[in-house]
């Protein structure tokens, strides 16, 4: 009965939020936010329908944000159609390494002097929250490959790359705290977990995506074969290139970003090579895209619902009350327009920016990553409390502002 029961729910909320999405896009008023609503009412504080909670369901929670990670930065690599020598991939570059950097710094400081923790654990807390989240964030990202506007490939391409950017100072924070190894002086750490799994990571997800591309480019232009099932290749790519990554210690966010990337720029130069377009192979990428953006939607509804979910089991932190304001309203815009110094982005752009450094699933991802390694309670507790409660706050704050800002900043962009 219970199963007939969640099938009708899910039933009814996608007919519900299907046949209402062209006046929630009129709205302030997100998705995301419907969502977690959904989800508090399922849990204990509503139907009591579910209870997980974020110290006993590490394993699924970790494995289930993983998942919806990925498909967004799938999809993140595959609208990013500029040139790599273009000059709008500085902005994105600059605050994917830069900006995360000072926030990762300020974080960390906020920590040890302003909540009392360990160094360790102060910068494990700025890897969890300094990347800003490429499945919530839809909104203010590129929406297709076609799209051009700076501010949307800004925006994307930092969420595309910062989830994988971070994964060095999760691991740095877990080695400080004695729960992974850094080796003497951090020897192991620079060489193995900084150098070698984001250089992996990067060109194997490279290598993947232009050598799927170029052999299925091959096969439907001189055979006419590998024709449909663009959808298995999406997931194939996806798998394939998260999974060996992981193999060989490379950090699998980069590489399923960059298998995106790669296969959406082998497209464009079999495009560009064609003597007439009726020479070109059938493309990939509206097809791989358009499945992707809905597998990847539906992973956000159900991300979304299952934080909700998981509120009644987070642990109250009184610290939040002043962090989760000093991380969105000052951290955050000082870290952008620090990491922006000299990139030309103009300032009422690099506000849209600051503002939009949206906190979601990925900072829940590395949050059930690292309580898994064997996190103290107490730490535990702390850092549970306090990126739930930025992460909560993001999906309310942001919620509510981004479809008037973002009106606003098309309305500003039309020729008068």
């Amino acid at each position: 009965m219970q199963f007939a029961l969640w099938l009708a729910l899910a039933g009814t909320l996608l007919i519900a939020l299907t046949l209402g999405s062209s006046l929630l896009a009129r709205l302030p008023l997100s998705t995301a936010m419907l969502m977690l609503g959904v989800g508090i009412s399922l849990g204990p504080w509503g139907l009591d329908l579910a209870t997980p909670g974020p110290f006993d369901s590490g394993k699924l929670l970790e494995h289930t944000t993983e998942v919806i990670v990925l498909l967004s930065l799938f999809g993140s690599g595959l609208k990013m159609s500029a040139s790599l020598s273009d000059r709008r991939w500085f902005p994105p570059l600059r605050l994917a390494v830069l900006s995360m950097l000072l926030t990762v710094a300020l974080i960390t400081a906020i920590g040890v002097w302003g909540l009392g923790l360990p160094l360790g654990a102060a910068v494990l807390l700025g890897g969890i929250l300094a990347p800003t989240d490429p499945v919530l964030a839809t909104e203010v990202q590129l929406a297709d490959a076609e799209d051009r506007d700076a501010l949307r490939f800004a925006l994307t391409g930092e969420g595309g790359l910062n989830d994988g950017t971070a994964f060095p100072v999760v691991m740095l924070g877990l080695g400080l705290l004695g729960l992974h190894d850094i080796g003497t002086g951090g020897w192991r750490w620079v060489a193995v977990d900084l150098v070698w799994a984001s250089v992996a990571g990067l060109a194997i997800g490279a290598a993947l995506g232009v050598g799927v591309g170029r052999a299925v480019l091959t096969l439907r232009r001189k055979h006419g074969h590998a024709l449909g099932h663009d959808n298995f290749l999406a997931l194939g790519l996806i798998g394939l290139a998260y999974g060996l990554a992981v193999l060989l210690h490379g950090y699998g966010f980069l590489a399923v970003f960059a298998a995106g990337l790669a296969l959406r720029h082998t497209e464009q130069r079999d495009e560009r090579r064609a003597a007439q377009p009726r020479d070109a192979a059938v493309p990939l990428a509206p097809a791989v895209l358009d499945f992707n953006n809905q597998l990847d939607r539906f992973g956000e509804l159900a991300g979304v619902a299952l934080i909700g979910m998981l509120l009644w089991a987070v642990p109250w932190v009184p610290a939040a009350l002043w962090f989760v304001p000093l991380m969105l309203l000052a951290v955050r815009p000082l870290a952008v327009v620090l990491g922006l110094v000299g990139a030309g982005v103009p300032a009422s752009k690099q506000r849209l920016i600051a503002w939009f450094g949206i906190r979601g699933i990925g900072s829940v991802y590395y949050l059930s990553y690292a309580l898994n390694h064997g996190l103290q309670s107490d730490i535990a507790e702390t850092l549970v409390g306090l990126t739930f409660a930025v992460v909560v706050a993001s999906i309310g704050l942001h919620g509510v502002s981004v479809t008037p800002l973002m009106a606003r900043y098309q309305r500003g962009r039309r020729p008068r």
